[in-house]
């Protein structure tokens, strides 16, 4: 794996817990652990992708990462610079070089400014002159796609749902950041839309040497766009690789479980019985150990005494599980296995 020195972005030990309100005086207090001692590295140039189940800590990450909810705990350093230390990055040169785009392309948009205003909104906060600052937003408008002539006096009122997030896409890149953000931000598209989204953020990230941290809930979207995938579950980190091993030959249960349930566009091929079975754990109270545990098929005693931790098997690969079938001398049954030869793959075959 390449140094951290390599890294454009650092996350070390992210933390994030919810308080649950209650009306009994005297309740213990309960907190959501919406992300959970969550770590990675994104390389200049590369797309990290992240997947989960809806409530796995996914677009929380991404609001942690801006600061837009403020984190218990961790360190985010962009550039080899951390926020708040030293050598300091200020939260204002943090959201300069990160940006992000939002699922809702809608709710993003101020719908008293013009498109042409809500792109130069940010380059105008941070001290661009105004012409400058339109200039710069009729030319961005141009590179997403858009005639400048047709759409900088239109307001968000106006567009289709397409129209704005390719808005939504300029106003992100206003600041030139090196880093771009995209929570959901095709899944609420039409099918059609959404590939030419995703064409233009390839062709963007192309010509304009961009960075992209990409989240989406759609396994097929992540496999087209990323370089490598972090898988989380109920606020973990539980497999991270290139995302050609791990679609390939995923090591974690839950990995395989959520790539076995994806639809076959062959109508032979038939699931006969449930890759997962059960609900994800109350997340105020989540299972020692593994939390993947009450859902394993595979889960021994080890798993609920002891919380594995991101593990890669042989030396100087960058593919590591959170699994104790992957952590050599854990104790679990099946460990012998599945770290001789290739990947242990127990997911249920089709049919």
């Amino acid at each position: 794996m390449d140094s951290a020195a390599s890294d454009l972005l650092e996350v070390r030990g992210l933390r994030k817990y919810f308080p649950v309100k209650t009306a009994r005086l005297f309740a213990p207090k309960l907190r959501v652990q919406a992300v959970d001692d969550v770590s990675f590295s994104i390389r200049p140039g590369e797309t990290l992708g992240i997947v989960g189940e809806s409530g796995c800590g996914k677009s929380t990450t991404a609001r942690l990462l801006m600061h837009l909810v403020v984190p218990d705990g961790g360190e985010v350093a962009l550039g080899g610079r951390r926020l708040g230390g030293a050598p300091g990055l200020t939260l204002r040169e943090l959201r300069r070089e990160m940006q992000m785009v939002f699922q809702d392309s809608y709710a993003s948009l101020n719908p008293r400014l013009s498109v042409q205003d809500s792109i130069a909104f940010g380059p105008r906060a941070h001290g661009v002159a105004r012409e400058q600052a339109v200039a710069r937003a009729r030319e961005l408008l141009g590179l997403v796609g858009l005639d400048p002539g047709q759409f900088c006096a239109r307001y968000p009122h106006e567009l289709s749902g397409g129209q704005r997030q390719r808005v939504n896409i300029a106003r992100a890149l206003a600041l030139e950041p090196k880093l771009v953000i995209l929570d959901e931000a095709v899944s609420a598209l039409d099918k059609s839309v959404e590939a030419q989204v995703l064409n233009l953020l390839m062709d963007l990230k192309a010509r304009l040497g961009l960075t992209y941290l990409f989240i989406s809930h759609d396994l097929n979207v992540v496999q087209y766009v990323s370089d490598r995938v972090l898988v989380m579950y109920l606020g973990k980190v539980v497999e991270l690789g290139p995302v050609e091993n791990v679609y390939r030959q995923p090591r974690h249960p839950y990995t395989q479980a959520l790539l076995a349930s994806r639809p076959s566009m062959d109508p032979e091929v038939r699931v006969e019985r449930s890759p997962i079975s059960g609900d994800p754990p109350n997340p105020t109270n989540p299972p020692s150990g593994c939390r993947f545990r009450t859902r394993c098929a595979h889960a021994e005693a080890v798993c609920g005494r002891v919380e594995p931790a991101l593990a890669a098997r042989g030396a100087g690969t960058d593919h590591v599980v959170a699994c104790h079938m992957h952590i050599p001398g854990s104790g679990h049954s099946r460990e012998a296995r599945a770290n001789s030869g290739p990947p242990f793959n127990p997911a249920p075959a089709a049919t």
